[in-house]
């Protein structure tokens, strides 16, 4: 994916202003910025549900603008913000969301990838009755529904308890190297970053203030994640 000048203006403020920056292919890439960065923000333009104000999004070597549902059909999203229909049952909302990605043999991959993410007890409960935590889980299972080539994190972690933030991150990274895919994480969570991500950029009111690999960042600029951070 390769981002170019990337701008979002709402009521004459930029709350994207001018990003430039590139997501190799077979990696995990982070974005790191406080509440209000303007992360969320542009994880909705990436995914061609907020319109950008200027710039060019390119995933897969095609313009989003131009092949957006043929783009879409290789990526997909988690995000807190973002509710399942909630009078559905967990497994009615994974059911439905499978035929909508055209999914085949449905219900092995969904017991296999239930039983892998540990929400098989959930199953049978309405998604609205559901902690957030629980929402999290659920969320990320459906993200991983059509074996996205892309997928987008907003904070996939937030409302987890440690055991299970831990055990989300190992599954995540090891989904990245089995299948060569590539993962945005976009997240305040410094240890999730340093942990997963092997580039990031910090994003600050919109704008990058720094990004690269993180060994390179850490060694140029700074002794941890956490100082580097607070510098920007």
């Amino acid at each position: 994916m390769q981002v170019n000048s990337l701008t979002k203006v709402y009521s004459n403020i930029s709350v994207i202003d001018n990003l430039t920056f590139k997501v190799k292919k077979n990696g995990i890439f982070g974005l790191l910025g406080r509440n209000g960065a303007g992360k969320t923000t542009l994880l909705g333009i990436l995914m061609g549900l907020i319109t950008p104000s200027t710039g060019e999004i390119l995933i897969f070597g095609e313009d989003i603008e131009i092949k957006k549902y043929s783009i879409l059909k290789r990526l997909n999203f988690q995000s807190p913000y973002v509710d399942l229909p909630k009078k559905l049952t967990v497994k009615q909302n994974l059911i439905f969301y499978s035929r909508l990605y055209g999914l085949r043999n449905a219900n092995e991959f969904l017991n296999n990838l239930s039983l892998d993410l540990k929400i098989n007890p959930l199953l049978n409960k309405y998604f609205g009755s559901l902690s957030a935590g629980q929402k999290t889980r659920v969320s990320i299972c459906k993200a991983l529904l059509n074996k996205p080539e892309l997928l987008l994190l907003d904070e996939p972690t937030a409302s987890l308890d440690p055991e299970t933030s831990i055990f989300i991150r190992d599954y995540l990274t090891n989904y990245q190297k089995k299948n060569n895919s590539s993962i945005l994480l976009a997240s305040h969570n410094l240890n999730e970053i340093e942990n997963m991500c092997e580039e990031i950029i910090i994003l600050k009111a919109g704008k990058i203030m720094t990004g690269g690999k993180i060994s390179e960042l850490l060694d140029n600029k700074s002794k941890s994640l956490e100082t580097l951070f607070l510098e920007n």
